[in-house]
């Protein structure tokens, strides 16, 4: 049996849901993969946590929780798939004008908070995969005049957001890998 062990704690490597994914394919699949991971490290991170959990800000002096991140990336999923690729004139999610940190800010320990953040992530994950899935290509571009993408302020293709897109995730992966090992000691998955 394949495992990793920290302590007492056994993690089954088999039992890994971002292990069943295409390992062979185009860019776009290829891409698709990583980021379908990167989304379900997300999920992993988060299991089996009551709200008080997800809530905790267990590294100060930071404001992170793993329930902000949660928030957070469900911003970031809407404001780059719906309002930069599909142009749609949507709201933010959780910040404001004069909360821009709502995401993290607003990230208290009440069952309700916990789901609707994962409501709201899980909506936006479900367009984007809808979004990229039903792209003619990856070269089609996105409008980004703010540079609220990295853009430089101009136009970024589907290619180039899959790629921030997978980044990000990747960054807040490893603040989600400390927060949950301050939480309650669990690591890996």
């Amino acid at each position: 049996m394949a495992t990793t062990r920290r302590a007492d704690m056994f993690i089954d490597l088999r039992d890994d849901p971002r292990e069943n994914g295409p390992t062979v394919g185009d860019e776009r699949t290829t891409l698709v993969e990583a980021l379908r991971t990167a989304r379900l490290t997300l999920e992993l991170k988060c299991s089996g946590l009551d709200a008080e959990a997800m809530a905790r800000r267990a590294v100060e002096p930071s404001t992170m929780s793993l329930l902000g991140l949660v928030r957070h990336l469900a911003e970031i999923e809407r404001g780059t798939f719906r309002t930069m690729m599909a142009g749609q004139d949507v709201p933010r999610l959780f910040c404001s004008e004069t909360d821009r940190d709502g995401d993290f800010d607003g990230a208290v320990a009440d069952p309700r908070v916990v789901a609707e953040a994962w409501d709201a992530w899980r909506a936006e994950v479900d367009f984007a995969t809808r979004f990229v899935a039903e792209a003619p290509s990856l070269d089609i571009t996105g409008d980004d005049p703010l540079n609220q993408h990295g853009s430089g302020g101009g136009q970024l293709s589907l290619r180039d957001v899959l790629v921030g897109m997978i980044w990000e995730y990747g960054r807040h992966m490893g603040h989600a890998d400390l927060l949950r090992e301050r939480v309650d000691g669990r690591i890996g998955q």
